[in-house]
């Protein structure tokens, strides 16, 4: 399989930067759901599939160790930067400019990193074990704001409501 020049890799890195920005804005400006929280990670996670693929399969402890370092490292940021409000009856995300600089440093980080773990692995391999790192990061992200929604609703049905 031919390599991707790194002009062109830089591009389509931020072509999905934009997009995920986008995404993300559009998730501001409706309320948040369980569907609209869970629905995310388990798309996500169709892309094991690519594991079928011999091109793309690492070590075992490789896979884990991308995992866990998305799901206990890389989450922080991204649930730092995300917090749920009521707006009436419906729970909304607020936005955070943080979360443009996170996401701007998440990519500098991945480009960064992307010339050293290719010294180790294969193009398909590192794209497969950063994979892992983003689905562990977004996995317990949306966990997290799942379990804040959760609470946020029995708190808010456990308010009496005054009645003249």
């Amino acid at each position: 399989m031919p390599e991707i020049p790194p002009a062109l890799y830089v591009v389509i890195s931020l072509l999905g930067a934009a997009v995920i920005l986008t995404w993300r804005y559009r998730e501001t400006s409706s309320p948040v759901t369980v569907p609209k929280l869970l629905i995310p990670p388990l798309g996500m996670s169709t892309g094991l599939c690519m594991f079928f693929a011999p091109q793309t399969r690492v070590p075992l402890l490789w896979a884990l160790a991308a995992f866990a370092i998305g799901a206990l490292v890389f989450w922080w940021p991204l649930w730092r930067s995300s917090k749920l409000m009521k707006q009436g009856e419906q729970f909304m995300m607020k936005r955070s400019p943080a979360f443009l600089w996170i996401l701007l440093g998440l990519v500098a980080a991945r480009l960064a990193l992307r010339s050293y773990v290719e010294l180790y692995v294969s193009q398909l391999q590192t794209g497969a074990l950063f994979y892992l790192l983003a689905l562990g990061a977004v996995a317990r992200w949306r966990l997290a704001l799942f379990l804040e929604l959760r609470k946020l609703q029995a708190a808010a049905v456990a308010v009496p409501v005054r009645q003249g």
